[in-house]
């Protein structure tokens, strides 16, 4: 991804801080993506990239880890995946939007907004706050070193790009984390 927007490089530390640390830089990316005063192609390129870095490290390294630690449960592992899906494919709708000054974009900003909200508070009640209470401090900097390595070689490898979100909209649909409908 060739952008100016710091999407930030962590190697370690604790997996529950730099999940929240990356949930802070969407809500700020949200809010950059809901500007006129930003460039906002830009910071639409930096949101898919990091949308996509976050939820494959933590589908492929995280949701696993907690829970086989019993940390979360297996529905709401699952629950998680359903909504990175969901998070997907509203990724999508502002991603395919021609230009970024028309309604259409502003109106699938606003989807975006809401379904990634939506997960972040979930997230944080339901995953982050027991992988806080419930796991040491070894295995949250296990998976936090491990988290960063796996998010990090996504945004390397350009995840974020258009062609890459719709293959991962269609392999969710054709997993049934999204209705063919929506």
């Amino acid at each position: 991804m060739d952008s100016a927007i710091d999407l930030g490089r962590p190697t370690s530390g604790d997996v529950v801080d730099l999940i929240l640390e990356d949930h802070d830089r969407f809500e700020r990316l949200l809010r950059q993506l809901r500007s006129t005063a930003s460039d906002r192609d830009a910071v639409r390129q930096a949101f898919a990239a990091l949308h996509v870095a976050h939820a494959e490290a933590e589908e492929k390294h995280v949701y696993p880890r907690l829970k086989k630690a019993s940390s979360v449960t297996k529905d709401e592992a699952e629950h998680g995946e359903h909504e990175h899906a969901e998070g997907n494919e509203a990724l999508l709708a502002v991603l395919e939007c021609a230009g970024t000054d028309t309604q259409k974009f502003d109106d699938a900003v606003e989807e975006l907004a809401r379904v990634v909200n939506h997960h972040l508070t979930e997230e944080e009640l339901t995953i982050l706050n027991p992988a806080r209470e419930d796991t040491g401090e070894q295995l949250r900097a296990e998976l936090g070193e491990a988290f960063a390595t796996e998010r990090n070689r996504q945004i390397d490898d350009d995840c974020g790009r258009i062609e890459n979100v719709r293959r991962l909209v269609n392999k969710a649909k054709r997993h049934g984390l999204i209705d063919e409908g929506e």
